[in-house]
């Protein structure tokens, strides 16, 4: 069988790394590769899938336009407004959204303690995913930090869809983040000096960037002595999710991230 993660860009993504050390764990002899897919492209992908296909990682542009293909889609994916995984099921197209019970789990691998606020910087479809996840641990007021606030708009609803029906607010990328946790979703480059002391005073930082590594906001984060969570944490709580859904197995967490770790090593050297 073979499955693939899409999206572009493409060649930074640790998703083979993980799904190849699950298949080897489990003794499967299936295939998993990167395909670069620009934005728009998704559709014209799927429609060249034969029956050898299982399944689909979707990462940025691809999350949101993947709705447009389903003929079932789960509940966290229409929650987010976005999906992130792709399964085949007898000709038909199904779509979900583990980012958000990902994240949910990455959180709480890490910070046992309560979370009522919180702060994201970026307003993309990973924003929503996380934003989501935050509302699942009790967060009610949370923050949206992004450079456009109209962009913010199906994010910022995503999130405020939730059935806890939490208070979001958007603002700038340059105002004060508050809360327990800060999420951040913004490339390592948009992370200044300014941006990385803003988030001093949260209990946790949520780095979903994993390649570079560390970023300036995750090398604060240690050297202040707050309960990091990083990109590979959510890369591997999620991918074990879609591990499962595409196999019927359960997943090898630890050979997964133990993966995962080595690549991010070898990266660094």
């Amino acid at each position: 069988m073979r499955c693939a993660v899409l999206g572009d860009p493409i060649a930074h993504s640790l998703s083979p790394v993980l799904h190849r050390a699950g298949y080897d764990a489990v003794g499967l002899d299936w295939t998993y590769e990167a395909h670069r897919v620009a934005e728009g492209g998704l559709a014209d992908f799927v429609a060249t899938l034969d029956e050898a296909w299982c399944g689909l990682s979707l990462t940025m542009p691809l999350k949101r336009e993947a709705l447009d293909l389903a003929d079932r889609v789960s509940d966290a994916a229409r929650l987010a407004g976005a999906a992130n995984t792709l399964l085949l099921v007898d000709g038909a197209v199904h779509v979900d959204n583990t980012d958000l019970p990902g994240a949910v789990s990455a959180i709480r691998e890490r910070f046992e303690s309560s979370v009522t606020s919180a702060s994201i910087l970026g307003a993309g479809a990973t924003a929503a995913s996380t934003g989501l996840a935050l509302a699942e641990l009790g967060v009610t007021t949370l923050q949206v930090h992004a450079r456009n606030a109209e962009r913010a708009a199906p994010t910022v609803a995503a999130i405020g869809a939730h059935p806890t029906a939490p208070e979001v607010t958007v603002r700038g990328l340059a105002e004060a983040t508050t809360g327990e946790v800060v999420v951040s979703t913004v490339p390592a480059g948009a992370q200044d000096a300014a941006t990385v002391e803003r988030t001093a005073g949260a209990a946790v930082v949520f780095e979903v960037i994993y390649d570079p590594w560390p970023t300036p906001l995750a090398a604060a984060a240690t050297q202040r002595g707050q309960v990091l969570v990083t990109g590979l944490d959510l890369l591997v709580h999620q991918a074990a999710l879609q591990f499962t859904a595409f196999t019927g197995h359960a997943a090898p967490l630890a050979e997964m991230r133990a993966a995962g770790e080595a690549a991010l090593v070898a990266r660094s050297t």
